[in-house]
């Protein structure tokens, strides 16, 4: 999304100056882009305040913290501090900054080191990207427990108005999450224009109440100074480290204002974060904080009892509204690393449906959708609670966060050339805060903590199994196809005998050095080629897109009268592959002619995966990629093919 839009005056007496009038189309760009970020990128840390303070002091904690003036103005000032040390400094002042052509992320991060390992082949960027590579798959856990935890925890609401409707929590919340990812597949254009809206009035409302409650103890102010944190940490630390695990959550969502950075920009983010957020968000856990310090019985459920009764049910469906925002962001937020994971290569192709003619940003990944339905729906009918989800949720936030500070560090020092020095104090000085909290949650771990873990795990196998496989299957088609420079010289000189047949052939190959299997075969038994044929091979660039002038490039392959050349055509990592559309942009005069793209025929060698002996993988992580192979997407629609002018040819590849 653009940052600025210039626009012109209009042919009018009465017209502003250019230069005001471009200044006022400016100015109202960056309040849309604001409004917009503010809709998409801050719902599930703007939804924090629901259950944070409610964990905390949750007395079914494995490790309750006990409810004292001491520890109130000890846990809400380690809330503030962690917000500012994680939040603001970690990801606005730092992490933002580490961008690959714009987009932000723990994925652009590590197509970042992938380009440093290339560059240098250095191993500290290639353990460091597989370590990313998990901090990626650790985000899958996050979209999986924030819309569960985030629901059930604004439904809960509805114990606070009436303690009888607390049977009604758990069906509801199935329900809302049902229909939540039913309407996917209809994109989120529609619903998007009014998410903005929807946040703004949310985050006025909660800092109005925030202030509410302030006003009845304003002593609550004192949390502010980092005294209290600090107090509470080294005098009560047995009871402020296990609070810690429950304290994390007021950050979770911090992930999103860098991933998101690509699509609204560092400068927006920022600004919504500063006037809106961050200052609506304090003012809610101080409230909160000063109604438990003048009733501790309201521990059970501070955020809704800090509203006055007259506002419960609205507060419930606002708190609904805004919870289902937050999850909306989170399974957008899945979909867009799935989809990037695939491009890179670590996943096979996902079919993607794009849901906006103007955002390409926004898809539909059909596979992951209906998988974060079934788990997200087994984590609401298993846990039941938000604050027994809770436990589960910190391990999944800190470990992406720890792993977020730990790239930026080695970015900046490798690639920026920051002095040791400096890198040093700060990696040193935020690392030792980030793993304070997953030590913290590492003492829930057989209370949930391990779930995140557990899903971590699964998909990080799950994606360097098949980055692995990949390359078995490469190696294995290469043999399969031969040399095409060979190739070539055979169809030129006629030992291979073949006729030749009018129009346009285009075989998809996955580069220039081997023959494609459908050319072969086609040569080989049916002993045809046509007057013009096309190797084509579609490369995905570690940047989030392309330019169109970097689209494609032609090579005639050592003669320019065969009718035989290669094309590459290249996409970025966010972009959408069309392969025709990328053919007809090509001049006629470096293809040997025009291609008749209207007529064309286009060819695709269909891998059948078999087992081999040979002990390329362990037996289980070749039954694991075969398997996975299963959910690959129709490449002729992954690339944008004429299906009724498409020709699939299949061969045996044993991994």
């Amino acid at each position: 999304m653009p940052h600025s839009q210039h626009v012109p005056a209009p042919d009018d007496g009465s017209a502003a100056p250019p230069s005001a009038q471009g200044r006022a189309g400016r100015d109202a760009v960056r309040l849309a882009v604001v409004i917009g970020a503010l809709g998409v990128v801050f719902g599930d840390i703007g939804t924090s305040p629901i259950y944070t303070l409610q964990t905390v002091f949750n007395p079914q904690d494995p490790h309750p913290v006990p409810v004292s003036t001491a520890n109130v103005y000890g846990v809400v000032s380690l809330v503030f501090w962690s917000v500012v040390v994680i939040v603001m400094v970690t990801y606005v002042l730092l992490a933002m900054r580490a961008d690959n052509d714009g987009e932000g992320g723990i994925m652009a991060l590590i197509t970042l080191l992938r380009r440093q390992s290339a560059q240098r082949g250095r191993r500290a960027a290639v353990v460091l990207a597989a370590l990313g590579i998990f901090g990626a798959s650790l985000f899958f856990g996050d979209s999986m427990i924030t819309p569960a935890i985030s629901v059930l925890s604004a439904v809960e609401g509805l114990k606070v108005v009436e303690p009888s409707l607390g049977e009604l929590v758990v069906p509801v919340t199935a329900v809302i999450i049902v229909v939540l990812f039913l309407v996917q597949r209809r994109g989120t254009a529609a619903v998007g224009r009014v998410f903005g809206p929807v946040m703004i009035v949310w985050f006025l409302t909660i800092g109005a109440c925030g202030v509410d409650g302030i006003i009845g103890h304003p002593q609550i102010l004192k949390a502010l100074s980092p005294t209290y944190a600090l107090g509470f940490l080294t005098g009560h630390f047995g009871t402020a480290f296990f609070a810690l695990a429950a304290v994390v959550l007021a950050v979770t969502g911090a992930e999103a204002l860098y991933a998101d950075m690509g699509h609204f920009g560092r400068r927006s983010i920022t600004r919504a974060w500063l006037i809106l957020v961050f200052p609506a968000c304090m003012l809610s856990y101080l409230g909160q904080g000063a109604l438990i310090l003048a009733d501790p019985a309201n521990i059970s459920s501070p955020f809704f009892l800090l509203v006055p009764d007259w506002g419960r049910w609205p507060m419930i469906l606002l708190a609904t509204a805004a919870t289902v925002i937050a999850s909306q962001a989170v399974i957008t937020g899945a979909y867009s690393v799935a989809s990037q994971a695939a491009q890179l290569g670590y996943l096979p192709r996902l079919r993607i449906a794009h849901t906006s003619e103007s955002t390409i940003g926004q898809i539909y990944v059909p596979w992951v959708n209906w998988l974060l339905m079934v788990s997200v729906l087994t984590l609401v009918f298993a846990f039941r609670s938000s604050a027994a989800l809770a436990f589960a949720f910190g391990m999944a936030v800190t470990g992406t966060i720890t792993i977020t500070t730990l790239l930026f560090f080695y970015i900046a020092r490798s690639r920026w050339g920051t002095p040791l020095w400096l890198v040093g104090i700060g990696a040193g000085a935020l690392m030792c805060v980030d793993l304070l909290f997953v030590a913290a949650n590492l003492t829930k771990l057989v209370h949930g903590a391990w779930l995140p873990l557990l899903i971590g795990l699964t998909a990080f196998t799950v994606m360097t199994t098949w980055q692995r496989g990949r390359e078995v299957v490469t190696a294995e088609r290469a043999r399969a196809e031969g040399p095409l420079p060979e190739f070539i010289e055979q169809l030129r000189t006629g030992r291979t005998s073949t006729l030749r047949v009018p129009g346009t052939a285009i075989f998809l190959n996955r580069g220039k050095r081997t023959a494609p299997l459908a050319m072969r075969a086609n040569v080989e038994h049916n002993h045809v080629r046509h007057e013009q044929v096309v190797i084509l091979s579609v490369e995905t660039e570690p940047v989030p897109r392309l330019p169109a002038d970097r689209r494609t490039s032609v090579d005639p392959l050592g003669h320019t009268d065969d009718g035989i050349i290669h094309v590459t055509v290249r996409y970025g990592y966010m972009d959408t592959p069309d392969v025709p559309a990328a053919l007809a942009t090509l001049d006629p005069a470096t293809t040997e002619g025009p291609l008749q793209l209207d007529r064309a025929s286009y060819f695709l060698s269909k891998m059948e995966l078999r087992r081999g002996k040979e002990p390329t993988m362990a037996p289980w992580r070749k039954r694991l990629f075969i398997a996975t192979s299963y959910i690959t997407s129709d490449a002729a629609e992954y690339f944008g093919l004429p299906r009724d002018r498409t020709v699939i040819m299949g061969s045996d590849i044993e991994v």
